[in-house]
């Protein structure tokens, strides 16, 4: 089968020099399984699903496939579809967590390059360098970095980057060590706080890759109707995309489709911003209208200055993610995606790190906060969003593999 379609746009992907779609097909939605399993427990409908995604990606012009040894049976069933296309119209990504040596690196690669039934990778992430110690432990030079460099010297892995859940401080860091040539990042809308991390990969011609905008952005492809309204005619989602699209920086966005159909939605997006730039604009004027006239501009201009690290609270409260969602989510009605990333606290590991408010030290919170202008207010808001987002706590699924 051949790649013959081009409805989609294409951006240089940073020094890599890749033409890159600037949708990605992220492959963690259309898998059977977020565990391994026997290739006789995968069901017919199930791999039909994915091979039809795969399909109308292409269809489109989205090239860019991106996987990862974390995603249970993802890597397997692109396995059985890949090999189908030709080789050199494809750009195809799988990711791998930090390992403690070069051997236990390549024993892993090698089950993904066997899963994926192919010769080498265009790109092979690192996955989750979310903390100092993974990023120490990744670069190393007598850990698996050796193994990273000669599997790039025999032409296996192409190109090199990294994805990351981590603070900001901790992206810059990896981005600054020069050795990446891409990275995988949280940035959107909800989440404009990492924005540094993507002017330090400017600064180094990284290519910029934006992760689940529209699952961790807002939980967009079950929007609520206020945010519907203030982003129409754009739906919330082609919205999400424009708004991360009309910076240079940023290259693609992965689109994490359960199903053929799921492409479709975004790529009119484009052609509609393309006809009507000013859809763009005035959506993002109403969608901040709205956060102002709930929130106030001293709130909004303000509240996330000078937090302490979740580290630094007694009870490891994360207290700016916390605020983040009660403050996005209580605007724009984006409850449904609140309560989902509200419930990993404390489940998440160093992918979500820190705790919910269920219980914390106001007076030892109170001197942490002791320069901040709502010092006052913030211990009311934490309540106020555990008692709105508790349910019960969430175990993330995706793991780094």
């Amino acid at each position: 089968m051949a790649v013959t379609a081009d409805k989609v746009p294409t951006r240089r992907f940073g020094r890599t020099e890749i033409q890159m779609p600037v949708f990605s097909c992220g492959g963690m939605r259309y898998q059977q399984s977020w565990k391994d399993c026997a290739p006789e427990e995968i069901e017919a409908d199930r791999q039909r699903t994915l091979a039809d995604a795969i399909a109308q990606s292409l269809d489109y012009g989205i090239n860019h496939i991106e996987t990862a040894r974390g995603y249970g049976t993802s890597e397997w069933q692109l396995g059985r579809v890949l090999p189908n296309y030709p080789r050199e119209q494809l750009i195809v990504q799988t990711k791998i967590g930090p390992k403690d040596s070069a051997d236990e690196f390549l024993e892993v690669f090698e089950t993904s390059m066997q899963n994926l039934q192919l010769e080498y990778v265009d790109l092979l992430g690192v996955h989750g360098i979310n903390t100092d110690a993974l990023l120490e432990k990744t670069v190393r030079p007598d850990g698996m970095w050796t193994a990273i460099e000669e599997l790039q010297r025999t032409q296996r892995i192409r190109r090199v980057g990294f994805s990351t859940h981590g603070p900001t401080n901790v992206i810059v860091s990896a981005i600054e060590t020069g050795l990446f040539d891409y990275v995988n990042v949280h940035w959107y809308y909800v989440n404009p706080f990492t924005w540094p991390a993507i002017e330090a990969a400017r600064c180094q011609d990284m290519g910029v890759f934006i992760i689940s905008p529209n699952d961790k952005g807002g939980r967009l492809y079950e929007p609520s109707e206020k945010m519907t309204t203030l982003c129409a005619p754009l739906t919330p989602m082609q919205f999400n995309d424009q708004y991360c699209l009309r910076h240079p920086e940023v290259h693609t966005l992965s689109l994490g489709a359960a199903q053929a159909s799921d492409f479709a939605e975004h790529v009119e997006g484009v052609e509609h911003v393309a006809q009507h730039p000013e859809w763009l604009a005035q959506a993002e004027e109403r969608v901040w209208a709205a956060l102002l006239e709930t929130h106030g501009p001293e709130w909004m201009n303000l509240w996330h200055r000078g937090l302490p690290d979740w580290e630094d609270v007694p009870g490891h409260v994360n207290v700016f993610e916390i605020l983040r969602l009660w403050t996005y989510a209580t605007a724009l009605d984006l409850t449904a995606w609140a309560k989902m990333r509200y419930n990993l606290l404390g489940q998440g590991d160093h992918w979500f790190p820190g705790q919910n408010a269920v219980d914390f030290n106001e007076k030892a919170l109170d001197g942490l906060l002791k320069d901040h202008p709502f010092r006052q207010r913030i211990p009311a808001v934490l309540r106020e969003a555990h008692a709105a987002f508790f349910e019960a706590p969430v175990e993330r699924e995706s793991r780094g593999g």
